[in-house]
């Protein structure tokens, strides 16, 4: 659902940034979600602003949000009984490729007034206006930005903006969430995602001079990064390392 506005050269340059930012501190999705709820607002006034990941197959959902505290944990349950029919869930689940959309731009957005997760939810926490930026969509996911706040609705200009950093930022997520999936087990194990990247590699066969050029440092930090990993382990080898990844995960399968 494009908007008509365009983005002023300074908008292109508060996106470049934010955009640059997001991919400078985001070691992984969670780190990638803070990182976008407490900056967002700065550009796009928001009073409550999330990472929504929902799971479309079970109907559950998992949310980060800013400011912390802003939604309690009776409000969080109150929109979880009624998310798989918000009118942004089910446009969004059902168009793909559809980009940053406000509730006040769809067909059912005079029914949602009227709605129960809107005198129920949005009523009581005192918000009016919503806008969602999809960053991941398919048959069982649907990850959005999503963005809160009462009186005044989002601009063209703001919805605008909120379509020029969607794009990027989704790639970076979809990255981080390609490269979690791949770890599998190593997710599990009490290291940094630094440290899970170069014992995947690892386990790929890849000496430590390789593992350093896919990861662009040096041979001398992959080292380092290989005995901070032994230490947590409890190991003294590559192998026994890989091994104790193994067994995690092959616990975590069964």
């Amino acid at each position: 659902m494009a908007a008509a506005h365009q983005p002023t050269l300074q908008e292109y340059r508060d996106a470049w940034r934010f955009v640059c930012g997001a991919a400078e501190v985001a070691c992984d999705s969670e780190s990638f979600a803070r990182h976008g709820v407490a900056n967002l607002p700065r550009l796009v006034p928001s009073e409550i602003t999330t990472l929504s990941v929902c799971d479309l197959r079970h109907n559950t959902r998992s949310v980060i949000g800013a400011p912390d505290g802003a939604i309690s944990v009776g409000d969080r349950a109150c929109f979880d009984r009624f998310f798989e029919s918000h009118p942004l869930v089910r446009y969004h689940s059902s168009v793909p490729g559809g980009g940053a959309s406000r509730i006040s731009d769809l067909p059912a957005a005079r029914r949602f007034r009227e709605s129960a997760l809107y005198n129920e939810y949005y009523r009581r926490i005192g918000i009016d206006h919503v806008v969602a930026v999809p960053l991941m969509v398919d048959r069982d996911l649907l990850v959005s930005f999503v963005l809160n706040r009462a009186g005044r609705d989002f601009s063209d200009q703001e919805l605008a903006f909120l379509d020029l950093v969607r794009e990027p930022m989704s790639a970076l997520y979809r990255n981080l969430f390609t490269r979690e999936k791949r770890q599998g087990g190593f997710s599990q194990l009490p290291i940094t995602l630094r440290e899970r990247d170069v014992l995947s590699w690892v386990a790929a066969g890849k000496t430590d001079r390789e593992i350093a050029e896919i990861l662009g440092t040096s041979p001398r930090t992959v080292q380092k990064h290989l005995q901070h990993i032994y230490e947590k382990l409890g190991v003294e080898t590559r192998t026994a390392a890989v091994m104790r990844a193994m067994e995690c995960g092959a616990r975590r399968a069964g």
